[in-house]
This record gives C-alpha cells, structure tokens and sequence, in this order.
C-alpha cells in the first residue's frame, strides 16, 4: 500500500517537477524557432531603416511585419497573427507601395533618404528598446506560457476579452482614429487652399497675368481701326 501511494504521488508531481527545472538553458523547439525568427525580424528591421532604396525599404518591412506574425504564431496568438498579416502587410505595405509609385519616387538610390541625425536616432531608439525590454522582463518574469497547451490567443478567446472586459476602451479608439482622420482630411484642405493663394500671389503670376490684361485692350483697337 505504502509503494503505491508513493508511485502515485511521484506521478501527480512529474509534471510540475518538470515545469519547474525548464528554464532557460533547456528551451524546447518552439522556443528555439523564436529566437531564430526574432533575429531575423530584428535584421530585416534594421536594413529597413538604414538602406537608401526606398522601395527595397518596403520590402524589408515586409520581412520584418511577416517575421512578427510568426513569432505571434509561435505564442498561440493567431487572432493578433492574422490581423498583423492583413492590415500591416495587406494594406499598409501595399499603400506605401502605391505611395511611392503616385509620388514618383526613385528606384535606386536616393541620398535624399539618408539623414545627418543617425546617432541621435539610435539613442533614442536603444533607449525605447531597453525601456519596453525592462517593463517586459519586469512585468512577467515568473510567467511562462504553456505552448504545448489550448492556444490562449486564440480568435474566440480574444474577442470574448475583447468585447467583454475592453469594449469602452476599444470604442473609444476607434472614435479617436476617426477624429484623427477627419482632422487630417481638414488640415490637408487648409494648406491646399494656402498653397494656391500663396502660388497667385506671387510675382512671377502677377507678371503672367499682366501681359495677357495689355494684350486684351490692344487686339480690341486694332480690330475696331
């Protein structure tokens, strides 16, 4: 009775015995996927930024959208997966794409692309990532997500959160960012009509318009004589 009851016990405790020693120096496949995938966001990232080619630029912002909705994949979020692949690489790629065919933009190399505040940008840059890196780590450092388990960022799991317990607050922002919207329509219209009173009233307009008021009356006696 006594061998029985300490098999049992030893088989109940073996699953978390074993969460207990997984750490860090013994990651699983899963784990090890992401930290391949994150290093390869993370340089097509950086190409991104730094290449003089601006379409090449939003090609490597493909990679680097496409790089995190994997690692989304990898962290049973695919709700927040598929919405990273439809709107940033479905619409917000595909418009810069289109921007940068309407403006006529230039295929090569541009030094235009290229700025004189590169070190101040990567401070500020290195300074955001070791903020967000701090808040994480310090915010979930004893919190280890069972990837083996029911995905927990599934669609049905995340719109009951969503719309039961973060429905104001999703409200609200979607009324913000149709504000934002109809402020930038009304900001655009503005320096349209500043642009076109500052273009007549230019010297060079007034002269234009000056030959053709002389050219009027002149044609006019010579048609009467």
């Amino acid at each position: 009775m006594t061998l029985a009851t300490t098999a049992a016990h030893l088989t109940a405790h073996a699953p978390t015995a074993a969460a207990e020693t997984h750490g860090f120096l013994s990651p699983t496949g899963v784990e090890i996927a992401f930290l391949l995938v994150g290093l390869v966001t993370f340089g097509a990232a950086i190409v991104t930024v730094t290449t003089r080619q601006l379409v090449h630029a939003a090609l490597w912002l493909v990679v680097t959208l496409g790089g995190l909705a994997v690692e989304y994949l990898l962290l049973t979020a695919e709700f927040i997966a598929w919405v990273q692949v439809l709107i940033y690489v479905g619409s917000v790629v595909v418009l810069l794409l289109f921007g940068l065919m309407l403006t006529r933009a230039p295929i090569g190399r541009s030094p235009d692309a290229d700025s004189g505040n590169r070190w101040a940008a990567l401070t500020v840059a290195v300074a955001a990532a070791a903020a967000l890196v701090w808040v994480v780590v310090d915010a979930f450092r004893t919190t280890w997500i069972d990837l083996d388990g029911p995905a927990a960022g599934s669609t049905e799991a995340t719109g009951a959160s969503l719309f039961q317990n973060w429905v104001l607050p999703f409200e609200a922002l979607s009324v913000l960012l149709l504000a934002a919207l109809v402020g930038a329509i009304v900001l655009s219209r503005k320096a349209k009509a500043g642009a076109a009173t500052a273009a007549e009233s230019t010297p060079a307009a007034r002269s234009e318009k000056s030959p053709r008021s002389e050219k009027g009356p002149r044609s006019e006696k010579e048609g009467t004589s």
